[in-house]
């Protein structure tokens, strides 16, 4: 637990009003969820963090860091900290934190899809370890921050997921967390406007892998065609997952159950993941390597912690509704790679119906955005999916590219989309509900499950 005045000397700040005792017990950037107690960072992003310091303190923080006071007066017992910039002292004290505790290990998660997910089946199989892991997907330079200073004073392992949007932010990351065991779950093409395709992506893995000490592990997917680009630093164990005949822990027998729930064979064990979609018994025979290879969990005991991991919000979640509907909400955000699992997925449920895909734009692809918008309407014939609402700009290319065989409509954004939806389907039809998170289809899932007007 820090006060005020310790946050200013690691900070290079000064306590300017209230309290230099205001003790802090945890960190946010959001004022409407912080708990009492908290350090409220006042980041500028969309929106001034400097604007919210007032609901801050009204929530209960304890101490605001902030770079500009604005005439705030802190509470009884609160207290203001200024600093030269929010962020990067923010940054600071995480570091910090992180010298602080050498003991703890660290886990980095990255890849361009599938971090989240392989995230929270680590947190599973390491929880006998007293693991942390990042809430939601706060992985990026101010969410890690939070993160590693939120991590509990019990905790010996942390995982951090890490996002890679521009080139350095994940080796960023790694100088704030430093990691000793790292993770790639594949290399594609998200954010590829800022990273440059796939070869981008690939570096920003390898920032990760050339930041861990020797004695460090880097676990990797055998089946990846990148992979063997990758390249860890000196000294680091690499170990490989997946289905790949060279596979160190390789998935065999792999099947889907009705919800779409994957099982697979591993080491003669039989593994039954909690998360919809083929390729999460990828993500878990990573989380199983992990555990196994760098910890040292026996393997059955890591495949039964499985079963207490739960489906991040809006990832291929299964909803029936109470017009005979089934849909698949993945609306959460969406790349090439996850656009092709979530479509595998859609073909794969069983239905008395029609197959619906919605998909909209995938954002932040540049260039290569033309063609990956194709591809997934390719695909969308491909695998036999009945009909196609193409929402936005990108949502046209797919349907242009789905062909003759597939039943398209067109959508200008979300309403719309949720219009024609309701209007085209019903009951025993499946519908998957997908696309870059900027685009809100998420609201066309709740409206078909009747939760909106």
């Amino acid at each position: 637990m820090l006060t005020a005045v310790d946050i200013a000397h690691h900070a290079h700040g000064v306590v300017v009003a209230g309290s230099p005792d205001a003790a802090v017990s945890s960190w946010a950037f959001d004022s409407r969820t912080l708990t009492r107690g908290a350090c409220f960072a006042a980041l500028r992003g969309e929106r001034d963090g400097h604007d919210f310091v007032p609901a801050a303190f009204a929530a209960g923080a304890s101490v605001a860091l902030v770079s500009q006071t604005r005439d705030v007066e802190p509470p009884p017992g609160a207290a203001l900290v200024r600093v030269d910039d929010v962020l990067r002292r923010l940054q600071d004290l995480a570091r910090t934190a992180r010298a602080a505790r050498p003991e703890l290990r660290v886990v980095g998660v990255g890849g361009s899809t599938g971090k989240t997910s392989t995230k929270d089946l680590l947190a599973a199989t390491l929880a006998s370890l007293r693991c942390y892991a990042n809430p939601e997907s706060f992985n990026n330079e101010f969410g890690l921050p939070v993160t590693l200073l939120n991590t509990p004073n019990r905790a010996k392992v942390l995982v951090a997921e890490m996002g890679e949007r521009f080139p350095g932010d994940v080796a960023l990351l790694c100088d704030i967390a430093q990691p000793d065991v790292g993770v790639v779950t594949n290399v594609g093409l998200a954010h590829a406007e800022h990273l440059g395709g796939e070869r981008g992506a690939a570096q920003a893995m390898n920032e990760l892998l050339q930041s861990l000490p020797p004695g460090g592990y880097a676990v990797l997917n055998a089946d990846d065609p990148w992979t063997p680009a990758l390249r860890a630093a000196g000294g680091v164990t690499t170990v490989t997952a997946g289905a790949a005949p060279n596979a160190e822990y390789r998935i065999e027998d792999l099947q889907l159950d009705d919800e779409l729930h994957p099982s697979f064979t591993l080491a003669g064990r039989r593994i039954v993941v909690p998360l919809r979609g083929e390729h999460q018994a990828y993500n878990a025979a990573l989380a199983l390597a992990v555990a196994h290879r760098a910890f040292g969990i026996e393997l059955d005991v890591a495949a039964e912690a499985l079963a207490s991991v739960k489906p991040a919000r809006w990832r291929l979640e299964m909803h029936a509704t109470r017009g005979g509907l089934t849909v698949l909400n993945d609306a959460y955000n969406a790349n090439p790679a996850s656009m092709d699992a979530a479509l595998r997925a859609l073909a794969r449920t069983p239905t008395t119906g029609r197959r619906v895909a919605v998909l909209g734009d995938m954002r932040e692809l540049g260039g290569f955005s033309p063609e990956a918008h194709a591809a997934v309407g390719r695909r969308v014939a491909e695998l036999h999916i009945d009909v196609l609402v193409g929402v936005g700009s990108g949502g046209e290319e797919m349907a242009l590219a789905a062909g003759p065989d597939v039943k398209v409509y067109p959508a200008a954004d979300a309403a719309d989309a949720g219009r024609v939806v309701r209007a085209l389907t019903g009951p025993g039809d499946t519908v998957l509900v997908k696309a870059s998170r900027a685009v809100g289809l998420d609201r066309v899932a709740t409206q078909l499950l009747g939760d909106a007007p």
